[in-house]
C-alpha cells in the first residue's frame, strides 16, 4: 500500500476502512448474481468493475464506524446504497442516451436499452432486500424515500430540460434529488444503525446533503470547465443534453440579444453543437467561478456539520473529503 501521504482524502479513508469495504465488496458480488438470468450479473459487472470511487457505501461505512458501531449490518446498508446508485445509473444512461460511464463504454450501448432498464430493475429489487434484512424499520423508510426522491429529481430533471426559464431552485430541487438525496442517506442510516443520538443522526443527513450538493456543482463545473476524463463523461455532456446547470441558469440574466438567441437555438431546439461558443460565455459573465464558488460554500456546511459529532480520527477524514471533492474544481 502506498504511504499515506500520497494518497488523496478519499483514499485515505478508503484504506481505514478497507476491512469493512472488502466485506462490501464481496456482498455486492454475491447478491448481484443470478443463476436465471446470466445477463444481470454481466452487466452490473461492467458497471460495478468500471473502476467507480464507492464514495457512497464508504459514507454508510465512515459514518456508522464514527458513531461507535460494532455489529455487521453497516455492510448491508452500504451494499444497499451501491445498489441503488448503480441501478440509477444504468436508468440515467438510457434516458440519457449516453455512450460513456466512468471512461467506458454505457451498458446500453454493449447490451441493449432494455437489459439496462431491467437490470437496473433487479439491482432495485436487491437493496430492499438487503435494508429489510436489516429489521429496521427506519432505516428501511430512509432508504426507499430516498430512491422516490431520487426518482422524482430525475422526472423533475427530464421536464426541466431545455426550459431556458429553470430557476435555481428548480435546479436545486433536481440536485437535490438526483445525487443529494442518496449522499444524506447513505450518512444518516449509518448514524441510526449505530444507534446515535438524534443531534447526531441529523447531523450526517445535513452533512451528506450538502456533500452531495457540492459533489453535483463541481460535476457541473467540470462539465463547461474541466476535462473529460474528470468526471468519467464527455465534457460537454449537459451542454448537448439540453440540461439546465447552475452556470448557464446564472449566464441566462446577463445575457445579451446574441447570447440570448444563442441559448434558445443551443438549449430550447438543440440545435447547435457550439460547445466551445458556450464554455466562452459561461466564463466571460463568471458563472464558472460563482459555480464553483457555491460549491466551496456546501463544503462549508458539510464539514460545519461534522461537529456535532464524536470528536475522531473518521471525523477529520470526513471533514477532508468534503475539501476532496470541491478540490477537482480548482
Amino acid at each position: 500500500m502506498p504511504d499515506d501521504v500520497t494518497l488523496n482524502p478519499l483514499e485515505r479513508l478508503s484504506a481505514r476502512l478497507a476491512d469493512d469495504l472488502t466485506c462490501v465488496d464481496g456482498l455486492i458480488r454475491t447478491r448481484m448474481a443470478s443463476e436465471n438470468a446470466p445477463r444481470i450479473p454481466e452487466v452490473t459487472a461492467h458497471l460495478v468493475g468500471a473502476g467507480g470511487k464507492r464514495v457512497r457505501p464508504l459514507l454508510t461505512v465512515a459514518a456508522a464506524r464514527l458513531c461507535g458501531y460494532g455489529g455487521a449490518d453497516h455492510v448491508k446498508l452500504a451494499a444497499t446504497v451501491e445498489f441503488i446508485h448503480t441501478a440509477t445509473l444504468l436508468h440515467d444512461d438510457v434516458v440519457d442516451e449516453s455512450a460513456q460511464r466512468r471512461g467506458r463504454p454505457t451498458a446500453n450501448l454493449l447490451w441493449d436499452n432494455q437489459s439496462s432498464v431491467l437490470v437496473g430493475d433487479y439491482l432495485f429489487a436487491r437493496s430492499f432486500q438487503l435494508m429489510v434484512e436489516t429489521g429496521s424499520l427506519r432505516v428501511l423508510d430512509i432508504l426507499s424515500g430516498a430512491a422516490a426522491t431520487i426518482a422524482e429529481g430525475e422526472v423533475l430533471q427530464l421536464t426541466a430540460a431545455r426550459n431556458l426559464a429553470t430557476s435555481e431552485a428548480t435546479y436545486l430541487k433536481v440536485v437535490r434529488g438526483k445525487t443529494a438525496a442518496l449522499f444524506e442517506a447513505a450518512c444518516e442510516v449509518g448514524g441510526v444503525l449505530a444507534g446515535a443520538p438524534e443531534a447526531q443522526v441529523r447531523a450526517l443527513a445535513t452533512y451528506g446533503d450538502a456533500l452531495g450538493i457540492a459533489f453535483q456543482l463541481v460535476d457541473d463545473w467540470l462539465d463547461y470547465g474541466g476535462a473529460g476524463d474528470a468526471t468519467g463523461k464527455n465534457l460537454g455532456d449537459d451542454f448537448r443534453e439540453g440540461k439546465l446547470t447552475l452556470p448557464v441558469i446564472r449566464a441566462l440574466p446577463m445575457a445579451d440579444d446574441a447570447e440570448r438567441i444563442f441559448w434558445r437555438d443551443a438549449i430550447e431546439r438543440g440545435r447547435s453543437e457550439d460547445f466551445a461558443r458556450a464554455q466562452a460565455i459561461v466564463t466571460a459573465h463568471g458563472t464558472l467561478e460563482a459555480t464553483r464558488r457555491e460549491a466551496l460554500a456546501w463544503r462549508d456546511r458539510a464539514r460545519d456539520a461534522l461537529g456535532a459529532l464524536p470528536d475522531n480520527e473518521l471525523r477529520a477524514m470526513m471533514a477532508d473529503l468534503a475539501d476532496f471533492v470541491v478540490e477537482r474544481a480548482s
